[in-house]
């Protein structure tokens, strides 16, 4: 079969410039090589072959984790200087089409895995071909490669399809609680390589990306508000930061990748402005390949800053205030594309349980709070968190800012429970997680 190379044009991306070749083949169907570097030499080059996925690649659909591979494998091919990266047009859903895979997400829905959503629809489970593939990568002049993939069909398909694979490099991201399920499968049913990476339990040392649902625990969202997982960093005697502020950093850099693994496995983060205007934090996920959270800042008067990181154009952010905002300056934000909700006040600042379910009703599931003390004490205080994770640090500062402010418990046994203990050792500190199973009684 002839494979006809149509155009070929330099495209400059995030991750540097590809030379991209366009090739149609006999069926029909176009395939892109991004080209880096010199690569008609033949031997051992990095190559992603990667299916055409609408949803995952261009609208950023979390209930795959197509998008997210694309990106790192990009930027895997950019760093290396040498690679090539096939986008295989038709291998929608596996091949079975957008239209069909949409309906194969409704079958997901009502409580079928990927693999019998298909099979329900009468459809295969996997209808791919690879020797497109294979052709184009010959007609770059490509002899072996070394296969960017956690698919050991795609290692058959072009093997009998005549091209030598000499190496298999995983591409694994860290999970989203919506796609584990999806994850899970395709290691479970289909084969493939462990595509969360390594669990964090048990593990000697983190890969590049790690599996952090251990520490999520069961993501079970309210009616009327989101799955709420509290997240803190503390010291061996109990503070988030000295009494200057300073919390920068507590943990050491193994645990700051958990807990952006972390973001990267909810759909929200949370954060007073008071966080905001100390650390100028991007609550995004940078240290593990996966998605970054929409991130919702609480600011009752509208002190964020022009410049602060947490309104750039890298994540979603959502605002919380209240009436004590000038309205001049929630249309400035909005006018950027942050979305601003005015939110009543209670006598501790603004209504959380109200701000909470603008958000369930929007669509969030799961929200992680990092802070500061005075979000994290109206949260437990109200009874509004499901699960607690505190990363203890090997550090002594003594006097300094506690992450929980006053309960108003007066006794021991009117504390908050907590039980489902789980323990991690990352590098020198320990993580620790719980369930909350009650809120602190002040009677």
């Amino acid at each position: 079969m002839e494979t006809t190379e149509v155009v070929r044009v330099p495209l400059s991306t995030p991750f540097g410039v590809f030379d991209v070749h366009a090739f149609e083949r006999p069926s029909g169907h176009v395939y892109l090589a991004l080209v880096v570097g010199d690569v008609d030499d033949g031997d051992d080059v990095l190559v992603r072959l990667h299916s055409e996925c609408l949803t995952g690649d261009a609208l950023g659909s979390l209930r795959c984790d197509c998008g997210v591979q694309l990106r790192l494998a990009m930027r895997t091919i950019a760093a290396e200087r040498r690679g090539v990266l096939v986008y295989a047009t038709g291998h929608e859903g596996r091949g079975i089409g957008l239209v069909n895979k949409l309906r194969a997400y409704v079958a997901q829905d009502q409580g079928s895995d990927t693999v019998l959503a298909n099979e329900q629809l009468g459809l295969p489970v996997d209808s791919r071909d690879y020797g497109d593939a294979a052709a184009v990568l010959a007609e770059l002049g490509v002899r072996s490669i070394r296969l960017l993939t956690n698919n050991p069909d795609k290692v058959r398909g072009l093997t009998a399809s005549g091209a030598v694979v000499r190496d298999v490099v995983a591409l694994t991201t860290a999970p989203h609680h919506r796609n584990l399920g999806y994850l899970t499968t395709k290691e479970r049913r289909l084969g493939h390589v462990r595509p969360t990476g390594t669990p964090l339990a048990g593990a000697d040392e983190l890969a590049p990306a790690t599996d952090v649902t251990a520490l999520l625990g069961d993501v079970e969202p309210r009616a009327d508000r989101p799955y709420v997982v509290l997240k803190y960093a503390q010291t061996l005697d109990g503070r988030i930061a000295t009494s200057t502020g300073d919390s920068k950093w507590i943990s050491g850099e193994d645990e700051r990748r958990i807990s952006h693994a972390l973001r990267a496995a909810c759909d929200g983060v949370l954060v007073g402005v008071g966080t905001v205007l100390q650390d100028d934090p991007e609550l995004t996920v940078r240290m593990v390949p996966g998605a970054s959270p929409m991130r919702v800042v609480i600011d009752s008067k509208l002190q964020l800053p022009e410049a602060a990181k947490v309104l750039s154009h890298d994540a979603p952010t959502t605002v919380f205030t209240s009436e004590l905002s000038a309205p001049e300056r929630r249309d400035e934000l909005r006018a950027a594309g942050v979305r601003v909700e005015v939110i009543d006040r209670t006598a501790d600042g603004i209504d959380l349980a109200e701000a909470l379910a603008v958000l369930r009703a929007s669509g969030t599931e799961s929200l992680l709070v990092e802070g500061g003390a005075k979000v994290i004490t109206s949260l437990l205080g109200t009874g509004l968190v499901d699960r607690i994770i505190v990363a203890v640090a090997p550090v002594l500062i003594g006097e300094g800012i506690e992450a929980v402010g006053p309960l108003g418990v007066t006794e021991v046994t009117a504390g908050i429970r907590l039980e489902n203990r789980a323990i991690f050792p990352v590098g020198d500190d320990v993580l620790l997680a719980w369930d909350v199973v009650s809120v602190p009684s002040t009677s």
